[in-house]
């Protein structure tokens, strides 16, 4: 039995396949690796109103589906979601599809392949969704920061223009007031900004 990964995160799946048979490979493959939470469709527009109503960690597509080949498919959600990508592509257009896919950040495997190979694949998957994550958690915080400090700047400015303070002694009077009334900067910012009427 492999050692479970990841056990205070639940990987949520969506598996596209006309054949049931993948679900129960996938299932057999992860269920003592990863807390997983399997969701299924057979079509292109099943899978479409499935990713839009719910976010995915992961999406696989085994193509052709009945609908539609799944290309296209798997190039809008990779480009559109945060969801990590693989489309599984019949050995002899495998070239042809990857070409299209790859710039956009689809995994692509071809058909047949070894449970193993299905394994491997899906680890290197969720290996880069868990990367991604991290990365947009940084560019959220930073956007963030970025975002107080226009806040926090605009009410300097405020009590430079109204109070004639410096723009030193702007900055500690918002840094002594966070203190004072156990707020953050921007809170006490967005309270200046509000109390002489200059808000947008």
């Amino acid at each position: 039995m492999r050692a479970m990964l990841f056990d205070r995160e639940e990987l949520s799946i969506l598996a596209v396949s006309v054949s049931d048979k993948i679900y129960d490979i996938l299932t057999d493959l992860l269920k003592d690796r990863f807390h997983i939470d399997l969701h299924r469709a057979s079509s292109v527009g099943e899978a479409k109103r499935m990713v839009l109503l719910q976010g995915f960690d992961i999406v696989i597509i085994n193509a052709p589906l009945k609908d539609e080949s799944g290309i296209d498919f798997a190039i809008n959600t990779a480009a559109e979601n945060s969801a990590g990508v693989l489309i599984l592509i019949n050995n002899e257009y495998y070239e042809q599809v990857l070409d299209k896919v790859m710039e956009y950040g689809v995994l692509t495997v071809s058909k047949p392949l070894s449970h193993q190979a299905l394994y491997e694949a899906f680890n290197l998957l969720v290996a880069t969704n868990y990367r991604l994550k991290k990365t947009q958690k940084k560019n959220e915080k930073l956007t963030a920061k970025m975002a107080e400090l226009r806040v926090v700047n605009r009410a300097k400015w405020i009590l430079i223009e109204n109070l004639g303070l410096s723009e030193e002694e702007a900055h500690r009077v918002i840094e002594k007031q966070a203190m004072d009334v156990r707020q953050s900067k921007r809170e006490v910012a967005e309270t200046i900004i509000r109390t002489y009427g200059t808000e947008k």
